[in-house]
């Protein structure tokens, strides 16, 4: 049942997703060119994200861990348990890379439990810090990759639930161990390739 519940929550989160992945270039009904502008594909793909993860926090995570059924950690798979949100989404953005989409997303931290979390690259760190200061903006811009061109956006990621506060605040290896509901913790970046 457990594995179930994680499943459809993937899955359902990659529909979503794949759905308005595709829709970027398209024709109208006259036959006519129409482009999707990259920021709002980026907007669109962010707000399936941000659903389906705060759905999976609120009815799957929260739910189950305040019935005595079930609980999320950090070693879900050895234990059984279910993946922690952080997990969750980068499972699903792991799932939606190999359907071959160019289209990427991951969470980093402004104070990661885990360093491999935190921001990789001057653009992340530029966006992490433009989203903590204004939280309702995303930080965007374009990015080259060798010969390649992507439009990246970085979106403010709060902290929805007592689950998230709790785990974050309790986790021996937190550098901040004092989050509110609402604060910004980090933030999911979008790359979207410019380039067929």
């Amino acid at each position: 049942m457990r594995s179930r519940v994680v499943v459809w929550g993937v899955i359902l989160m990659m529909l979503g997703t794949g759905a308005l992945i595709g829709c970027a270039p398209a024709a109208d009904q006259s036959g006519t060119h129409v482009s999707i502008p990259a920021e709002t594909v980026a907007d669109y793909v962010h707000a399936v994200i941000e659903a389906d993860r705060t759905f999976y926090t609120m009815q799957v995570v929260e739910r189950l861990q305040k019935q005595g059924k079930m609980v999320a950690s950090e070693d879900w798979r050895v234990k059984h348990t279910l993946p922690l949100p952080a997990q969750f989404l980068k499972e699903s953005s792991e799932l939606a890379a190999m359907t071959g989409t160019k289209v990427r997303y991951h969470l980093i931290g402004l104070w990661p439990i885990n360093p491999s979390n935190g921001a990789a690259t001057d653009f992340e760190r530029k966006g992490l810090e433009a989203v903590r200061q204004h939280p309702e903006q995303a930080y965007t811009g374009y990015l080259a990759e060798g010969d390649k061109r992507y439009f990246g956006a970085v979106y403010a990621d709060r902290a929805v639930t007592q689950a998230c506060i709790g785990c974050h605040n309790a986790h021996p290896a937190s550098p901040k161990k004092d989050f509110k509901r609402d604060d910004v913790m980090g933030a999911i970046v979008i790359t979207i390739p410019l380039d067929r």
